[in-house]
């Protein structure tokens, strides 16, 4: 040991080994945090209710049980159950969402920065996939009563190509995984991407860019 301490670049190196390897989310520190959702004071998640505050809607929703209207550009829509609609689920790092689909109805590619996604078909056909980073499509044809998983942070989409609806109950690892749509994110941010670098990109003329845009802009 000696012999170490006289080393401080062998000590730092043996506590930094010692402090990945214990490093890990933290058990919780009590039954239940209810999330605050009119605090102004924003964490890496939500603050707590008080115990007093704390009712039995805090746990329950009823918004996936029926389907939601999918009369959009997309055919689709997505009914989130995650914890700005479920308060309990603070701290759970569980949450789901219901998406319906209008006969050729597209849930278009997008990423969940935050979770991995595990998709059980309600009824309905679907023909889903996600891209790996080495640009390989990993692609299935679903059908009622099927799983189809779309790893953390991966690009993904789903397409009704049946002419008849469909839906699914989506879980994920965490109680608010985010979702980045990958077209909205590029042609409909605020302040917009430069044109040069979306033609750039995707090889294609400025007037393309800006009929894209005109189409992705957000309704006022």
């Amino acid at each position: 040991m000696a012999a170490i301490t006289k080393s401080p670049f062998l000590l730092l190196l043996i506590i930094t080994l010692a402090a990945t390897t214990i490093a890990a989310d933290p058990d919780l520190l009590q039954d239940i945090c209810v999330a605050d959702l009119n605090s102004t004071l924003k964490v890496n998640g939500f603050l707590c209710k008080p115990p007093a505050a704390v009712t039995p809607d805090d746990f329950f929703f009823k918004g996936i049980a029926a389907p939601a209207a999918t009369n959009n550009t997309l055919g689709s829509i997505v009914t989130a159950a995650n914890v700005e609609k479920i308060p309990g689920l603070n701290t759970l790092g569980v949450s789901m969402s219901r998406i319906d689909f209008a006969p050729k109805g597209l849930n278009p590619p997008h990423t969940h920065p935050r979770a991995t996604e595990l998709v059980f078909v309600l009824y309905g056909t679907l023909d889903v996939g996600f891209i790996t980073t080495a640009n390989k499509l990993v692609a299935k044809r679903i059908t009622q009563g099927e799983n189809f998983v779309f790893p953390r942070g991966l690009v993904h989409f789903q397409k009704n190509n049946e002419d008849k609806p469909a839906a699914v109950i989506a879980a994920f690892n965490s109680q608010l995984p985010g979702t980045q749509a990958v077209a909205a994110a590029l042609f409909a941010s605020s302040p917009a991407v430069p044109d040069n670098v979306l033609t750039k990109a995707f090889q294609i003329g400025t007037k393309e860019v800006e009929k894209i845009k005109s189409r992705l802009a957000p309704k006022s």
